[in-house]
């Protein structure tokens, strides 16, 4: 057996307006955007750069060598592969984690910079650690040899599809191939799909788990059916943030059809790809089918949090409305004492000991009679009145 190469990668949206960022960053370090020089300087540094070049075949990409002897391949659709080729000698565990490292430590913090301004990627998501899957390329292996590693790593087997020209064993973050009578560069293309489609499918699992982290959290709430006023501001401005990551998400679910439309016509009709179609074809049908069922649940979320957004909105309104209304009565009681006493005297007012007392008690009561009407109100219990919704939807 023989281990010929190990690939990792990743994939968010991007364009070809994008790729020519990346490209002038890569080849002199620089960015047409307000960007600080030296951050951009130290960040190229550190990808330790041999050699970049701007390429096309189906899709336009730049094609990195790196003194590290890492290869990637940046694609305009937003798809990152990177790859090292196995060498006598070579520790297994090593290479992987020279990949992730570069991957985490070099590349994502550069690009995460040049793509720094504009729409933000929603809190939710900024965070979280991916997963990747790592590819390696065995030569000449046996079904012993190959189990043996998976084994070695801790790996499930999920499944297993061999042929005359290729073997592929899955385990939970590993994909074994055996080459047989593949060459290297048609299962290249392979992962190159494989990372896209798993990378898809994992943006896609995420956004529907932030679905049921938002309606959880508005429910919760509604589910009580009632609320404090003083509560009532805390939660509109939640059910408010809600909303803003609704319609930034909802922004790249609706792109994520034409990527996926793409990468399916370019795949099928590649002749290199036949043999690893049954892997693959099925795959572009049963993604298509689950981005338009999120985007159903998207919009179903979406009227829900809006719904919200405007239930929490009035009830701050009644409860604001209320306490307007009482203390413009206990402000006009005073106005209308002091008027009647004005009106109810021959002589001219004098300051004397007692009026200034009666004054400073007068706007102590008025304090006070404030800060009671506004403690009453924010501890008034409002009602959640609305449609009970039946969260087994899914």
């Amino acid at each position: 057996m023989q281990i010929k190469r190990v690939y990792i990668g990743g994939w968010f949206q991007r364009t070809t307006l994008h790729l020519s960022e990346i490209y002038d960053f890569l080849i002199d370090g620089t960015s047409s955007l307000a960007l600080e020089e030296e951050k951009l300087r130290t960040l190229k540094k550190k990808l330790n750069i041999s050699s970049a070049e701007l390429m096309v075949d189906g899709f336009e990409y730049i094609s990195i060598s790196t003194d590290d002897h890492i290869t990637l391949k940046v694609y305009e659709d937003g798809l990152i592969v990177l790859r090292n080729d196995f060498e006598d000698g070579d520790d297994l565990s090593k290479d992987i984690k020279k990949l992730t490292d570069y991957y985490e430590q070099k590349l994502s913090p550069a690009f995460s910079y040049i793509f720094s301004l504009g729409a933000p990627i929603p809190k939710e998501l900024a965070n979280i650690k991916n997963v990747y899957p790592y590819f390696v390329i065995l030569e000449d292996a046996t079904r012993a040899e190959i189990v043996t590693l998976l084994e070695k790593f801790k790996q499930k087997k999920y499944f297993e599809i061999t042929n005359d020209r290729f073997e592929l064993f899955r385990g939970d973050k590993f994909y074994i191939i055996n080459t047989k009578e593949e060459s290297l560069d048609v299962v290249a293309r392979f992962i190159e799909e494989q990372i896209f489609l798993r990378e898809f499918k994992g943006q896609l699992h995420r956004y529907l788990n932030l679905h049921r982290i938002i309606w959880e959290r508005i429910a919760e709430v509604k589910e009580r059916g009632n609320i404090k006023g003083n509560e009532v501001r805390a939660f509109k401005d939640k059910v408010d943030g809600y909303a803003k990551t609704i319609n930034l998400i909802e922004t790249r679910i609706h792109q994520m059809g034409t990527y996926l439309r793409t990468r399916e016509s370019i795949a099928k009709n590649d002749e290199s790809l036949k043999s690893f179609l049954d892997v693959l074809e099925y795959r572009y049908e049963a993604l298509g089918d689950t981005l338009a069922y999120l985007k159903e649940i998207w919009v179903m979320t979406k009227n829900y949090v809006d719904s919200a957004l405007k239930l929490f909105t009035d009830i701050q309104s009644k409860a604001t409305q209320s306490s307007v209304e009482n203390l413009t009565i206990v402000t006009s009681m005073g106005v209308g004492a002091t008027i009647i006493g004005l009106f109810t005297t021959d002589s001219v007012p004098q300051f004397t000991t007692f009026g200034v007392l009666y004054f400073v008690i007068l706007a102590a009561v008025g304090y006070i009679a404030r800060k009671a009407t506004r403690w009453f109100y924010a501890r008034k219990t409002y009602t959640i009145s609305e449609v009970a919704y039946d969260t087994r939807i899914e």
